[in-house]
């Protein structure tokens, strides 16, 4: 394994494109398509990998005053299971700032407008197979949609169910492998560590 020098510093992730010698789609989805490219590694090698070209999306951490998160159980095809997880959509509407997107989701999916946004966390999903890039926002300050202005929710969201849970009892259930989606697992265990740091960490943001 190549030594990148050590320092005293946490590491940080480098975005380093290699050249693309052939891009060819194999598939256009319905949400996102499977691609193939051909990459200049360097020294000569070249390699070709096959991965799935993903719009992005957003997650919300909600929490109300007692500190409690509030998860959705929503059926994943793909996984054949009823997942917990936290308010979360894709990015599908062109040139949209993510923290508007964010204030959609949680209004479409839980009925909720947040007064106070920070910025939580990134995360690739699946680095390996997959472009999905993941902003996760803390909101906070909470009231409900009023009844005539709420989204009609369908297909899999028309069967969700909320749930509040305190945020410690949430980090528990990530510890004992009792919650498995990404946002959920990643935002909790986030939301867990800025609260430990007394809120420090974490950036304001506005709909400016």
């Amino acid at each position: 394994m190549t030594d990148h020098g050590s320092t005293d510093e946490a590491p940080a992730d480098l975005r380093a494109p290699r050249p693309v010698l052939e891009h060819t789609t194999i598939h256009t989805g319905r949400v996102w398509d499977l691609v193939s490219d051909e990459v200049d590694l360097g020294d000569g090698v070249h390699v070709v990998r096959e991965w799935v070209d993903h719009p992005g999306a957003v997650a919300v951490i909600a929490l109300d005053d007692e500190d409690r998160v509030l998860l959705l159980q929503q059926y994943r095809h793909p996984v054949l299971s009823e997942l917990w997880e936290p308010p979360a959509g894709l990015r599908d509407v062109a040139g949209e700032p993510t923290v508007r997107t964010a204030a959609r989701e949680l209004a479409e999916e839980a009925d909720l407008v947040a007064s106070s946004w920070w910025h939580l966390l990134d995360l690739y999903t699946t680095p390996g197979g997959s472009s999905e890039h993941i902003e996760i926002f803390l909101a906070r300050g909470l009231t409900p949609v009023p009844e005539g202005e709420r989204y009609e929710r369908t297909d899999e969201e028309a069967a969700m169910v909320p749930r509040w849970v305190p945020l410690d009892d949430a980090v528990d259930a990530v510890l004992s492998s009792r919650l498995h989606s990404p946002t959920a697992v990643s935002g909790v265990l986030a939301a867990a560590a800025a609260r430990a740091r007394g809120w420090s960490t974490l950036v304001p943001v506005t709909f400016d």
